[in-house]
């Protein structure tokens, strides 16, 4: 049986003020709010789920945040930004969009034949749009504040800052399957071989560069997709017989987690595709309230009071 993750699962973030998340994402971005529940280790912040229609991995961007929390600071055994994929001849939209919101873009530029363009979200997370072919296959969401010719997909990949290659490499290609697709400069690409969406990762290698903070304006984690708890629990065998301090499995309600930190320091998650967001709400209704895990519904009503409330932006509120 192959016990290899196929692509990225979702990618968790530190935010600050929720609302200002909520806008930006689920505003401008346009992606959809698929879960409202809390950090289930800190139950007294949110933790948002942002995805594509459905709520499918591989689209899912998730964030903690924490008010008043200071900032992280870039550098290396960091996820060093997070990149969308959107269809060809969609940059000029989504600059004019980022732009007329206001936030500083870089001008796009090409990287290995794609075309990439660079921003931060308020919070300074790096995030990217990668407009290349086969983007416009997947499907958008089609009732959505973005037009679907423009609207983001799936996660194009992320890219790892570090210091060196070599052990992050053998975890890359040995553990999680990937394979060393390409090379420039500093910049190395890995993919999945089976070709499935989200299924990019970029290392970048700086030696010099000191070691980074992670809190808000960071990535907390990468996941990867394992398909269900059976094989989690063999990839969870054969790892730590391969030296990698893996967790115990974790129950996250929507999918089943165990973690690890790649020797550069970045920390994985294998999250399985079951059970999934509509689990406890309807395809319709996804986002629409706070959700809790059993374990946690007996102090709802001191939650509710604690966590600000959130209001969902109407479509085109944030730009046009």
């Amino acid at each position: 049986m192959d016990l290899k993750p196929h692509g990225i699962h979702h990618i968790t973030a530190i935010a600050g003020d929720a609302q200002t998340n909520l806008d930006f994402y689920a505003g401008l971005l346009g992606l959809r709010l698929v879960k409202r529940t809390v950090n289930f280790d800190d139950p007294g912040t949110y933790h948002l789920y942002y995805g594509d229609e459905q709520g499918r991995p591989g689209t899912i961007m998730t964030f903690f945040p924490w008010k008043g929390a200071r900032r992280g600071s870039r550098g290396v055994g960091q996820a060093g930004a997070t990149a969308f994929s959107v269809p060809e001849g969609s940059l000029g939209y989504w600059l004019e969009r980022l732009r007329t919101a206001g936030l500083p873009v870089e001008h796009p530029h090409t990287r290995f034949d794609e075309e990439v363009l660079a921003f931060a979200d308020p919070d300074g997370l790096r995030l990217e749009l990668v407009a290349h072919a086969g983007a416009e296959d997947q499907d958008p969401w089609h009732n959505g504040p973005i037009p679907a010719a423009q609207a983001l997909r799936s996660f194009h990949g992320v890219t790892l800052v570090e210091s060196s290659l070599e052990a992050t490499a053998q975890v890359l290609t040995g553990s999680l399957g990937f394979a060393e697709a390409e090379a420039a400069g500093e910049r190395h690409r890995f993919t999945n071989p089976d070709g499935a969406p989200a299924s990019r990762l970029d290392v970048v290698v700086r030696p010099n560069e000191g070691y980074g903070r992670v809190a808000v304006g960071s990535v907390h984690h990468v996941a990867f997709r394992i398909a269900g708890d059976q094989e989690q629990l063999r990839w969870r065998s054969r790892a730590l017989a391969d030296g990698l301090q893996v967790t115990p499995v974790q129950d996250r309600c929507y999918f089943h987690s165990v973690y690890f930190r790649e020797p550069g320091g970045v920390l994985f998650e294998l999250a399985t595709d079951p059970p999934g967001f509509s689990i406890d709400e309807s395809m319709s209704e996804l986002g629409s309230a706070l959700r809790l895990p059993e374990w946690l519904e007996p102090q709802r009503q001191a939650l509710e009071q604690r966590l600000p409330a959130l209001e969902l932006p109407a479509a085109g509120a944030v730009a046009s």
